[in-house]
Order: C-alpha cells, then sequence, then structure tokens
C-alpha cells in the first residue's frame, strides 16, 4: 500500500520527476516526460504496479522499515534518507540529474556504520502497470522493453530475478557506496551511455547550488521560500518552459472520492502565477522561457486560448480512466488526460495579461509579439466578458457568470491600458477605458450582497467563494473599501474549516454542489495563504503572521505541499507537490516580510 501523501519526497530532472517514500520506494514516475506513461504506478495501485525499493533487508512477512532521517542535501533535489538498524546505520542518496541525454534515476547505497544487509527491489510495469516488459541481458546489463520504450538498470551489484521482479542482496559496511541507475530510452535507438553516478552526483548538486544563488529573497521565510522555489523549478519542463501544475495525476481531493484529477499539464493560470512569483524573487531566465512557450502555445489562435495546455504546446489533452488502477488508498477512478482543457475560464485572460504586464514591468526584454497577444485578447474579451464560464476552478455542472472571472477580465483590460499608456502599445485607449469602467460596475452591481456586506461566488447567488480574495491583490477594490474587508470576513465565517483554513466554496457531500460533483474535499491551500495576504493588507498583520505559520507548519518534513489540507484526517491531499500551493506561500512571505510582519 501506497504512504501517505506527505510521506513522499520528489525529485526530479526538470523534465519528469519522481515520488519516493520514506521506506525508500519509488512509487511514481513518468519516463521520458512528466505526462507519459508511467514505469512506476505503485502509488495508485499495489506494488504489482510498479515500484522501485532499496532498503535494509527485511522479513518477507513484515513492512518494509521506514528511514528515521531524511533530508535533501542543502539547497539542491538530491534526497539523502539514513536507516539505523541492529546491525548499523545506512544512507541511500537518490536524485535524477539534469539531463542532456537519456533520463536516468540513480540511487547510491552508502555505508555508515556497522555492515547492513541491503536489498534492492525492482518492478517495472509500462503503461501505468498495465504492461509487464521483456526484461533481458544486453552486454551484461539489464533491460526492460514494451512498444516504443526501454529502461536500462545498471549496477556493479550481483541481481536475479523472481517473481518478475529483479533483486539485488549485498551488505554495506563503512565507506561502501553502491551504485543503481536506471535509464529511459526509446526501445528502437543504441542503448544509452552506462551512467556515471559519482560523476552524475556532483554535477547535479553543482547545479542547485548555482540556481538557488541567483534568488534575491533573503527574508526570514527564506527556507520555506527557496525550498518552493526549488520545486517550482522541478515542476518547469525545461526543453520548452512549460510549467506542470503538479507531477502527479489523481491523487485524491478526498480520500474515497471521485474529485481526482490529472495535473501534468500546463495551466495558464498556474503557469502565470508561478511566473510572477519567479520574477519577483530574481529568476528571469525561467520567465523569459515561460513567455516564449506561452507565445507558441497561443500562436495564430488567442481567440481560442485553452485553459491548460500540454508540457510542449499540445491541445488535445483528451481525458480517459484507467479502469485497472485501483486508485489512491482506493479513490477511483484515475484520470489521465484533462477535459477541462476546453472549458470557458475568462480569468485566464486575466492572468495572462497580468504575468505579461509583470514581465515588462520588471524589465524583460520587450517582445513585441507578447504585446500583439495582450491586445489580441482584450478585442476578444470585449465580445466576451459578459458570458457565462466555468470559472476558475473548472466546474462541471452549469455555467455561470463567476465574479471571479469577471474581476480578472477587469485587470486584462486594465494592465492592457497601462501598456498603451507606456507607449509601448497601440490601441483604442478611450474605448477600453470605458470597457473597464463597464466590467467595474457590472460587478459592483450583480455580484455583490448588500445585505450582507460581501461579493458572492457569481451574480445572483448567495454563496461564497475564496477566490473573492484575490479582490484587493488584483487592484480591484482598494483594501480599506468595506465590500472587501466584508468580503474577507464572510470568508472566515463560512468557508473556514475548524482549524481555521479555508475552503474553496461550499460542497455538499453525497448531493452535486455548485462544481457538479458529489462529494467533499478539503480546505485549499492557495486560498488560505490569500487569505493571510488579505489579513496583511487590511492591516490584521498579527493574524495574517499566524495564518501564514500555521499553514507553514502543514508542509511535510522535506518543506512540500500537496493541493489541499484534509482537517478531518489532519493530512495532505491532492496532486502532490502542487505548484498552486507553493506560489502562494512565496508570495505570503514577499508580503509579510516587507511588512515586517514575522516574529523572532
Amino acid at each position: 500500500m501506497a504512504g501517505r501523501i506527505e510521506d513522499y519526497a520528489l525529485i526530479g530532472d526538470m523534465q519528469t520527476a519522481a515520488l519516493v517514500c520514506r521506506d525508500g520506494t519509488v512509487d511514481w514516475l513518468c519516463l521520458p516526460r512528466f505526462d507519459s506513461h508511467a514505469i512506476f504506478a505503485g502509488l495508485l495501485g499495489t506494488e504489482e504496479h510498479g515500484f522501485w525499493r532499496i532498503g535494509p533487508a527485511h522479513a518477507s512477512d513484515a513492512p518494509p522499515p521506514t528511514a528515521v532521517r531524511r533530508g535533501y542535501r542543502g539547497d539542491s533535489l538530491i534526497l539523502e534518507s539514513e536507516w539505523d538498524t541492529p546491525r548499523g546505520t545506512v544512507r541511500v542518496t537518490d536524485f535524477m540529474p539534469p539531463r542532456d541525454g537519456a533520463p536516468q534515476l540513480i540511487r547510491i547505497v552508502e555505508g555508515v556504520s556497522g555492515r547492513v544487509p541491503m536489498r534492492s527491489a525492482l518492478r517495472m510495469r509500462f503503461s501505468y502497470g498495465r504492461v509487464v516488459p521483456w526484461v533481458h541481458k544486453h552486454e551484461g546489463r539489464t533491460v526492460a522493453v514494451a512498444g516504443p520504450d526501454s529502461v536500462w538498470f545498471d549496477t556493479e551489484c550481483e541481481t536475479y530475478g523472481k517473481s518478475l521482479t529483479t533483486y539485488a542482496d549485498f551488505t554495506v559496511a563503512p565507506g561502501d557506496r553502491i551504485a543503481f541507475t536506471i535509464s529511459w530510452q526509446a526501445s528502437h535507438r543504441e542503448p544509452p551511455p552506462l551512467p556515471e553516478p559519482e560523476q552524475s552526483l556532483e554535477a547535479t548538486e553543482d547545479f542547485w547550488r548555482e540556481w538557488v544563488e541567483h534568488c534575491t529573497y533573503h527574508g526570514p521565510y527564506r527556507e520555506a521560500v527557496i525550498r518552493s522555489l526549488i520545486t517550482l523549478k522541478a515542476l518547469t519542463y525545461a526543453p520548452t518552459g512549460g510549467i506542470v501544475a503538479a507531477p502527479t495525476t489523481s491523487l485524491p481531493e478526498e480520500i474515497g472520492g471521485v474529485r481526482n484529477w490529472d495535473y501534468r499539464y500546463t495551466w495558464l493560470r498556474d503557469a502565470a502565477i508561478t511566473l510572477s512569483s519567479l520574477l519577483r524573487t530574481g529568476y528571469r531566465e525561467e520567465a523569459r522561457a515561460w513567455r516564449e512557450w506561452l507565445l507558441r502555445a497561443v500562436a495564430g489562435d488567442p481567440e481560442n486560448l485553452q485553459i491548460m495546455y500540454g508540457i510542449a504546446g499540445e491541445r488535445e489533452l483528451g481525458e480517459a480512466e484507467l479502469d485497472w488502477l485501483p486508485g489512491y488508498e482506493n479513490s477511483a477512478p484515475v484520470r489521465v488526460g484533462n477535459g477541462a482543457a476546453h472549458q470557458l475560464q475568462l480569468d485566464v485572460y486575466g492572468e495572462v495579461t497580468e504575468a505579461l504586464h509583470l514581465a515588462h514591468m520588471t524589465g524583460l526584454a520587450r517582445n513585441d509579439y507578447a504585446s500583439l497577444l495582450q491586445l489580441k485578447l482584450i478585442r476578444y474579451l470585449e465580445d466576451h466578458w459578459q458570458e457565462p464560464d466555468e470559472g476558475i476552478w473548472e466546474v462541471r455542472g452549469p455555467r455561470r457568470h463567476f465574479v471571479h472571472s469577471k474581476v480578472m477580465a477587469w485587470v486584462a483590460v486594465d494592465r492592457t491600458i497601462k501598456l498603451i499608456e507606456s507607449g509601448d502599445a497601440d490601441g483604442p485607449l478611450e474605448r477600453w477605458r470605458e470597457l473597464r469602467d463597464d466590467i467595474h460596475r457590472d460587478v459592483c452591481e450583480k455580484g455583490y450582497d448588500k445585505e450582507r456586506n460581501t461579493f458572492t461566488q457569481s451574480y445572483g447567488s448567495r454563496e461564497l467563494d475564496a477566490s473573492l480574495l484575490l479582490i484587493p491583490q488584483m487592484g480591484f477594490l482598494p483594501p480599506d473599501d468595506k465590500r472587501v474587508i466584508g468580503t474577507i470576513e464572510a470568508i472566515q465565517r463560512e468557508l473556514s474549516t475548524s482549524d481555521g483554513f479555508i475552503l474553496r466554496y461550499p460542497t455538499d457531500g453525497e448531493k452535486a454542489g455548485v462544481d457538479g460533483l458529489p462529494g467533499d474535499e478539503g480546505a485549499f491551500l492557495a486560498c488560505s495563504f490569500w487569505m493571510a495576504d488579505d489579513l496583511a493588507m487590511i492591516g490584521r498583520v498579527d493574524e495574517a503572521r499566524k495564518l501564514f505559520e500555521r499553514l507553514l507548519a502543514l508542509r511535510n518534513d522535506l518543506g512540500l505541499l500537496a493541493e489541499e489540507w484534509d482537517p478531518r484526517l489532519q493530512r495532505q491531499v491532492g496532486n502532490f507537490p502542487q505548484a498552486f500551493s507553493h506560489v502562494p506561500l512565496i508570495d505570503t512571505a514577499l508580503r509579510l516580510t516587507a511588512s515586517g510582519a514575522y516574529g523572532g
């Protein structure tokens, strides 16, 4: 059975990623890309669906022992796990070197004290655990082949096959270092080169040390900010600059529920806010790469802007269910692809325009096509902003006039007016100023409940929505506006969990709610960070700091966050690690640091 979501560590090479559990098991890895089929899918099923465990040998009828210590080596994505056993102490170092060739997962076992019997158990299953590959020897190397894929297994240890699994039994003493590597290669090509584990380890450590040195944030929350930035970098697909929302699919928003989605794609919203955090912490190259990705993805068809694309800009992300996988803790269905790709979400126009605006304001080299794209997006909004849409949360129920969507349409127009006013673009300035005023007036008249002094989720509704917390952050209204303060306080009253974290919107248990789905979900971590931001903006800085530090305490021991927190089960839920959680963590840290609202 897979571990709890927070039991996992992330390692990756900025083209794909693996999740490593506390017991030394790799339960999730897609090769060669984030969105490729998994060769280890035990996370969403059982060991029969693929895994790779390295750890102290144990009785077959006993659970594998868990590491007593683990952590990343400095500011890197190199994982070190240590076991203390009756016979001594052993360390396993796991990493994926940033690649210029075949993707590799390298695991180095090191003896620390005593003599510790160890075992490597490798069960490769292609196509999300459905396909058993042909495993054989080729010039002294072990290779698993199925269809277009081959995975090469290299180690100096003797290996043997049993029960469709490749094993290695060995003992390590102080000073011993034994390496194991798997490398992916298209099956029709020549074998990948033999790995060089120690040189790759040194190069990987150098890469991360040099990358982190560019960070311009040196405030009191630096540890949390750096780990979040490293996580966001790990979720960036280096060849194109696309940023995945998470490296996993179908980790449930409710244990045992059906809210299970594939997040291994580039949401324009998530990527745009990620870009914002990277720019404000000194990472201009990543921002430039994302802007180039955006221009390629949208090229020639900005009127049909999708809310998400593949990591290379692919448009077709057809959704399917993998019925042979029982799901994480029996949370079915397991989905791949995402049918929300073709939804209408008007807020995306605002997020993209805001990101382009920030890039422009922070001095990123001008790109004429980016300015042209921005103008085309506003021309589209002129004709469509009054339409209902599926909104920021991708509801699968009827379209509505979501207030957040209208606010972000206003943001798109406002930022484009600023671009024209700066002299870097030409457009119908007066007409768009009128458009901006029209949208603002419409929202304030139709999306605001005077009796309760709060904005609502959609026009004419009484439900609240945590996305309304972005109204002051986007500059739609000032923080001291009574309607803003009323909305913040209403969300605190009606959408807070017992431990003070924030739900996205009301759900209704077994009945389908506003999102068209049955079941409930946990507190949405991004919304909880937004609340901390808003509290700071309205002067309640001590309350903001306390909420922020409670949120930091939800991170696992490695500083990682999933999408949500289940207040009933007191555990992380949803896809992991989640960019949409780590980005607002950075933003709130920056805001609290600027305000001086931190302890110590």
